[in-house]
């Protein structure tokens, strides 16, 4: 059996991976596990009970997963204040916030309804590192907590979850977002009950799709991962801009008033640039993974910020972040992390800054997004591989490295193997789309020819 956790929490089909015996037990497990530090302790030496937050998106399965997940809770002696239907960066807010022990996010992001997911965030509202979801996969094998009496958790509702976290985002801002037209998509996700209020409070007018969540349409043909429907809204009202949100929230990516993508690289290069000029990108550097565009880089090397590459996933980035002390990072999906105003991804922030900076500088969106030029990027998913043979591979080497040298510095190559699957990526950047489609093919041919399963 393989790790239960995966790059972002337990994942699966609801009710076939995903059961509600699984998320009792995990919950109890996570109980043990994440009441083990010095706030846990202090409340207990006061003789008071750690206190969770629970959470999820829309999805129909979500109700019987939050049940099961605040009955493992309480009878592990945590009291739960569930707060309903908010985004995950809303959750993990509020533990911080509220000075939590832990809380506990039940989404599955930007897949299909069918999916669902559970992820942890710990005391203060970060992610776990592996070695703490390790220690709780192990926990669930072992004695569970058990008190009995008044020791077991009480089930409140968090009334206030969603104001309180309407102000945080509120506060961010530093100026008003009145005269801006924004359509908005919630992907009939989790952010449909707060992101058009809080555009709306900053002061923009707001024209709103994707904002009918009936436990089963979520991410169903619009939001991130579906651009068209918000293209389409924003040429026919004469929008400003678009924002799209996935289903729990946590990314953003946008469309200019002609319609044209803006994609989470393009947000990062004109967030970067922004706090640069405000004095507060901390040591004017950015944080991104390897998959990013190679315009990024040199956009922002142009403009005299350094650059630092991770793996793909927000787990590294926001790990990068942490050892640096640095204030921004993202991915190219439109996972983007401002350290200053939250712990995580949070793609209602991410709007409503991108908007400001808008407003600040007086420029449409098109002309700042124009501050990078995004190289035609290709990407080929070679299946029914051996994806452990990749690295060290030295024909598969060569014929990357004699492709490299062609492009020389128009382009680039990057070649990653699937962690779940027995698939790798071959992903190559070019000039123009011609070369990188063809650098792509041949690169994908030599894999398949060289790691056949």
């Amino acid at each position: 059996m393989g790790r239960l956790f995966g790059t972002d929490g337990v994942r699966g089909l609801a009710n076939g991976d995903l059961t509600a015996d699984l998320a009792l037990g995990l919950s109890q497990a996570a109980a043990r596990v994440l009441t083990q530090g010095r706030h846990a302790d202090e409340l207990r030496a006061q003789g008071k009970r750690p206190t969770a937050i629970v959470a999820r998106d829309p999805r129909v399965s979500g109700q019987f997963l939050t049940a099961a997940v605040s009955a493992g809770l309480a009878s592990s002696g945590i009291d739960v204040l569930d707060a309903g239907v908010i985004p995950t960066p809303a959750a993990a807010f509020l533990v911080g916030d509220i000075r939590a022990d832990f809380g506990v996010m039940i989404s599955a992001s930007h897949n299909p309804a069918p999916d669902n997911g559970i992820k942890f965030f710990s005391f203060g509202g970060t992610k776990l590192p592996d070695a703490v979801e390790d220690r709780i996969e192990q926990a669930m094998t072992g004695e569970k907590l058990a008190p009995t009496g008044a020791g077991v958790g009480r089930i409140r509702r968090f009334a206030d979850a969603e104001d309180r976290y309407l102000l945080h985002l509120l506060g961010t801002l530093d100026v008003s977002l009145a005269g801006l037209h924004v359509v908005i998509d919630c992907a009939h996700g989790a952010a449909a009950g707060i992101s058009p209020q809080v555009f709306s409070d900053a002061g923009a007018r707001v024209t709103v799709i994707g904002s009918d969540p009936d436990g089963l349409n979520i991410n169903e043909g619009v939001g991130s991962t579906h651009l068209g429907p918000l293209q389409a809204a924003v040429l026919e009202h004469g929008a400003d801009l678009g924002i799209a949100h996935d289903g729990d929230a946590d990314r953003c990516l946008a469309v200019d008033a002609a319609g044209r993508v803006i994609d989470g690289d393009q947000i990062m290069a004109i967030i970067a640039l922004s706090m640069k000029a405000r004095g507060q990108l901390t040591d004017d550097t950015l944080v991104a993974t390897v998959m990013s565009n190679l315009g990024l880089k040199r956009a922002m090397a142009e403009h005299g910020v350094r650059l630092i590459e991770t793996k793909v996933g927000d787990r590294y980035v926001l790990e990068a972040l942490a050892e640096h002390g640095l204030s921004l990072g993202g991915e190219q999906s439109g996972h983007i992390i401002m350290s200053e105003h939250a712990t995580t991804g949070d793609g209602i922030l991410t709007g409503l800054q991108l908007a400001a900076e808008m407003v600040r500088s007086g420029r449409s969106l098109a002309e700042l997004a124009d501050v990078m030029t995004v190289f035609p990027q290709v990407l080929i998913n070679v299946r029914g591989v051996d994806r452990t043979a990749l690295e060290g591979h030295g024909v598969i080497a060569a014929a990357v490295a004699a492709e490299e040298a062609e492009l020389g510095d128009s382009g680039r190559v990057l070649l990653r193997a699937s962690g779940t699957e027995p698939m790798v990526r071959v992903m190559v950047e070019a000039a123009d789309q011609g070369t990188a489609q063809q650098v792509a093919e041949r690169l994908a041919a030599i894999v398949r020819d060289q790691l056949a399963a």
